[in-house]
């Protein structure tokens, strides 16, 4: 009877190895692999050699580099209600295998879904001309948002930043005219400055030769020396005096 019960345990042993099956599985240095067991989680595996047995146990292996995505545009409304297309780009990396893979269902879709709802909260408090002005803020601001959410994920976030603002091609016309404007009174403005420059120049030469007679002949000397070949004549008290091209009094 023994002998029977010994045999028939054999048997099914010999049955169950046939369909277990010893697989081998290399984790790269770069990756983390969680081992599940009639599944149920086990234990994560790090990089090296390793054995399971199939199909009681499987392994998921999960990428631990540092991963740079593009949130592409999408539609948001300015606290001014004026529609624009913003898009994102962000820097991440696991962290916690267990819970990136166990929290849900795909955490790169999860977090695609915390960055485009941040950016419609953030966005959508804000006004066109102070977003424009401060986007390294609204980064700043995004990153403070999603990077506590996106912790309870297993994911550590690296960067968040602001990438591209895009507007309708009506809004392109009307802030490009709004630029031109700003541009052209920045030009009259420094044009009005330096005529108000100049002016207090010849008023302050006015003044100097008002008070001191002398300056206009040694001005007028200076010009000479400058001058072509002109004979300039000037009629002064003691006379005639006449001035040659090298810019000198001829008769002194």
């Amino acid at each position: 009877m023994e002998i029977a019960l010994i045999a028939a345990l054999l048997a099914m042993a010999g049955i169950l190895g046939a369909f277990v099956v010893m697989r081998r599985i290399v984790v790269f240095e770069y990756q983390s692999a969680l081992l599940y067991t009639n599944g149920k989680f086990t234990r994560i595996l790090k990089p090296g050699r390793h054995w399971y047995a199939f199909p009681w146990q499987s392994v998921q292996r999960i990428d631990m580099r540092e991963f740079h995505i593009t949130i592409p545009g999408q539609e948001v409304l300015s606290a001014d209600n004026v529609s624009l297309k913003v898009s994102l780009s962000a820097g991440y990396r696991v962290v916690d295998p267990y819970a990136a893979v166990n929290t849900v269902v795909s955490y790169q879709e999860a977090l695609y879904q915390i960055f485009q709802l941040a950016a419609r909260d953030v966005i959508g408090s804000m006004e066109v001309d102070s977003l424009l002005a401060k986007r390294a803020e609204v980064g700043k601001a995004l990153f403070e948002i999603c990077s506590s959410k996106t912790a309870g994920l297993g994911i550590e976030l690296k960067a968040l930043e602001l990438k591209d603002i895009m507007f309708p091609g009506e809004l392109k016309n009307i802030f490009a005219q709004v630029v031109n404007a700003r541009k052209e009174g920045l030009a009259a403005l420094e044009r009005a400055r330096g005529e108000s420059a100049s002016l207090r120049n010849l008023a302050n030469a006015a003044r100097l030769f008002e008070d001191n007679p002398d300056l206009r002949q040694l001005r007028l000397f200076q010009v000479l020396e400058k001058s072509g070949n002109n004979t300039i004549v000037i009629l002064s008290p003691e006379g005639m005096v006449d001035l040659k091209s090298a810019g000198k009094p001829s008769g002194t």
